[in-house]
């Protein structure tokens, strides 16, 4: 069971108690203490061409995306920023490395966080500046530590990246912060290494109490990344840690967001749209079950209602998965399979139906969900 579960409740074994956090306020999302886990991806468009990274957005935004970061390293991008802010429906993060002005210029552009590490910024007064232009346009920010670029002083005197390095860092920006009474952030201290990375969450979550997005950074293509990224994070939210995630993939942030989604249901920490359970197929399957479960999640991708449907070969699982799905279809032989709804079997069904039948009555569920039905 997971360390932070409640034995008391139904299922223990399926319980996840969240770690104990502060909130932040991204926009109009909220990160932290008992609001939902977010997801987040981040454009890869240049962000001076503000026609090509609103597009961007609005792909990531009917995927789910709750909140989406864009890079400002330089002054076209944060002069476009306030194009984007405004066509934008989920909070945008401005992700800024270094120059302090770019920090100040996305906050009066309107980002509704500033990706930042204050130590990497130049003087005091330098932060101090972008702490108050956090302030007057009412930005919080994200502390981002990252194993590839620790500081050189940290580096010397651990010998390399390790957890204690990435709390380290972490903790002495959250200071800087702190010492200008700014405590709207969340932090990260993310690795493309996954001990690495869930080590220094784990140990950044017992000394602080801040909101914490996770991640394991640089993690690769869309398979290899996806993969990695579960492993990781999967550790981190199954043990209660995480306020807001984002799966970095080198693939379209679509993707991230939709890996994203799958991780948060597969742990019941979120639910948006359908959830199919289907089998691997094998020699007792009386349809195409791949080609099936391929076609139909691509026709039901537009349903985000949360609901679960079964689509399984034979009838050595199927009834089973079938009575804890909402919809269920079972292979049945010589061509006739059994359709459930509720866990109930419903009515009968031909092989040549099964896709345009399922979308049809996953549509018509949906609908009476979201009509209180």
């Amino acid at each position: 069971m997971s360390p932070n579960h409640d034995p008391t409740a139904h299922r223990p074994w399926r319980q996840i108690q969240r770690r104990k956090s502060r909130q932040v306020r991204v926009g109009s999302v909220l990160v932290g203490g008992d609001a939902p886990i977010s997801v987040q991806t981040m454009t890869n468009t240049s962000t001076a061409d503000a026609k090509a990274t609103i597009e961007q957005i609005r792909r990531a935004e009917e995927a789910g995306a709750d909140i989406v970061r864009v890079s400002c390293p330089d002054e076209e991008s944060t002069a476009a920023l306030v194009e984007i802010v405004r066509a934008a429906q989920v909070p945008i993060v401005a992700d800024i490395h270094f120059h302090y002005r770019r920090a100040i210029e996305a906050a009066k552009a309107g980002a509704a966080c500033l990706r930042i590490n204050p130590g990497n910024i130049g003087s005091a007064e330098r932060v101090r500046e972008v702490v108050q232009a956090a302030k007057d346009h009412g930005c919080s920010m994200r502390i981002g530590v990252n194993a590839g670029s620790l500081e050189r002083e940290l580096l010397e005197r651990y010998g390399e990246p390790c957890p204690e390095a990435l709390v380290e860092s972490a903790l002495t920006h959250a200071k800087i912060l702190e010492d200008h009474d700014f405590r709207e952030f969340k932090i990260s201290v993310k690795a493309s290494d996954v001990f690495l990375a869930v080590a220094a969450y784990q140990g950044l979550a017992e000394a602080c109490d801040y909101p914490l997005h996770i991640g394991i950074t640089e993690a690769g293509g869309l398979r290899a990344g996806t993969v990695k990224s579960s492993i990781g994070l999967g550790m981190l939210l199954w043990s209660g840690i995480g306020d807001t995630i984002r799966v970095s993939l080198s693939a379209d942030p679509v993707e991230e967001v939709k890996v994203g989604y799958e991780m948060l249901k597969s742990l019941g920490l979120r639910r948006r749209g359908v959830t199919v359970i289907s089998c691997p197929s094998c020699a007792r399957q009386q349809f195409d079950v791949i080609k099936t479960v391929e076609v139909l999640e691509e026709r039901l991708a537009h349903i985000t209602t949360p609901l679960t449907v079964s689509v399984i070969g034979c009838v050595v699982n199927g009834p089973g998965e079938a009575t804890m799905t909402d919809i269920g279809f079972t292979g049945g032989g010589k061509g006739t399979h059994q359709v459930y709804l509720g866990g109930v079997p419903a009515h009968r069904l031909k092989d040549e139906a099964i896709v345009d039948h399922l979308v049809k009555l996953v549509e018509e569920k949906a609908a009476a969900i979201r009509a209180g039905q």
